[in-house]
């Protein structure tokens, strides 16, 4: 499909991918790179991605649930690739057999892969994954002994073999919080009682996107940026993408569907929430809340057309908003620039983040499937 006919599309840049694999590593020039590519690469598309970051240099890649993993192995991807989200009665043979590295960190999770392990008639390989502090996934301290007893034991028996162990980040992304320290506390002991019990981890590894960009005692073996990767900060405490050396890799563009002139007091888009002061010019931008812009956003969501940067006037709607371009002048088959890069006078993902009191990882996430992605540097 020609661009310029597009309704609104994605335009993803695979060198911008590869130059923030390059900038991270810089970052923890003794690690090795994970990239996390979990949610279609954060909305960028997993299989392409994964590609580009490991032309990079990225050593393993990583996704949250194993149907990601087993996806990017149906399209190809060979190399090392950790999955981590797991309930009962997962795909654990199929992992097994596409030589994924699963997440342990529960006695159920390393009871149902060793049974998968047995059924394949191979070694799993698995990592334990240790709640040092975040309290979501991963074992906690008072039941890391059983966890890992188990597993030293399973090894043993041929099983599986213990190729990580791994933590993840609270507050990383809030300079010198206090919780950062007691984490990596932690971990250091955990992983040296795993150690102690007969554990010798190929890679050891808790640092996110944020502990990657600012601490460096974190990097351990391994460091595992997901955002980064992408071109997004992922906190503006830390900097913009500038500042940390990164490039955004997605701009997403809409085509103007319609400019048409309204009279003074005339209402705008679901709730008249904004009434035109003047007569004025509008300009409908065919994209909504369906294809992943968010409806809080409504009323300040910024879009770039002709040059300067403009706010949805009224509620976002589901397949389209409005934009008031006063005196301006625009016409339908116009380019609306919704997402981009700050050194190009685009607004960010991050500013629509602040429009809609979210976080930039939400913004670029949830842009929507019937959003096609073009890829650059492909």
């Amino acid at each position: 499909m020609n661009e310029t006919a597009m309704r609104v599309y994605a335009e993803i840049d695979l060198d911008a991918v590869r130059h923030n694999v390059r900038a991270l590593r810089a970052r923890a020039p003794r690690a090795q790179l994970m990239a996390v590519v979990k949610a279609d690469a954060y909305g960028h598309g997993a299989v392409p991605c994964a590609r580009a970051a490991q032309e990079a240099g990225a050593t393993w890649l990583a996704t949250a649930t194993p149907d990601e993993a087993l996806a990017l192995r149906a399209a190809g991807i060979e190399g090392r690739m950790l999955c981590w989200l797991w309930t009962p009665g997962g795909p654990w043979r199929e992992a097994v057999e596409a030589d994924i590295d699963v997440s342990v960190s529960a006695l159920w999770a390393l009871r149902e892969v060793r049974e998968a392990a047995r059924a394949a008639g191979r070694t799993a390989r698995i990592q334990l994954k240790a709640d040092t502090g975040l309290g979501r996934n991963g074992c906690q301290p008072a039941d890391w002994a059983e966890l890992v007893g188990e597993a030293v034991a399973a090894q043993a028996e041929g099983s599986v073999r213990v190729t990580g162990v791994w933590s993840h980040f609270a507050c990383a992304d809030e300079p010198g919080h206090p919780s950062i320290q007691l984490q990596l506390s932690a971990f250091r002991d955990m992983l040296a009682y795993a150690e102690k019990e007969g554990v010798d981890p190929e890679v050891r590894h808790i640092a996110n996107s944020p502990a990657t960009l600012t601490l460096p005692e974190s990097h351990f073996d391994l460091v595992r940026p997901g955002l980064a990767l992408y071109g997004v900060s992922p906190a503006p405490e830390l900097g913009t993408p500038a500042q940390l050396g990164l490039r955004p890799a997605m701009r997403l563009k809409a085509t103007l569907a319609l400019v048409k002139t309204v009279p003074a007091g005339h209402g705008v888009s679901y709730g008249h929430h904004y009434v035109t002061g003047s007569e004025t010019r509008l300009a409908l931008v065919p994209a909504g809340y369906a294809d992943g812009l968010p409806r809080a956003a409504s009323g300040r969501g910024p879009v770039l057309i002709g040059g300067k940067v403009r706010h949805a006037a009224g509620r976002i709607a589901m397949d389209q908003f409005v934009v008031d371009l006063g005196e301006d002048l625009a016409r339908e088959g116009d380019e609306a620039v919704l997402i981009g890069d700050a050194e190009r006078g685009e607004p960010t993902a991050e500013d629509w983040a602040q429009a809609a009191h979210t976080i930039g990882y939400e913004i670029v996430t949830r842009i929507g499937g019937r959003v096609p992605r073009v890829y650059l540097g492909g």
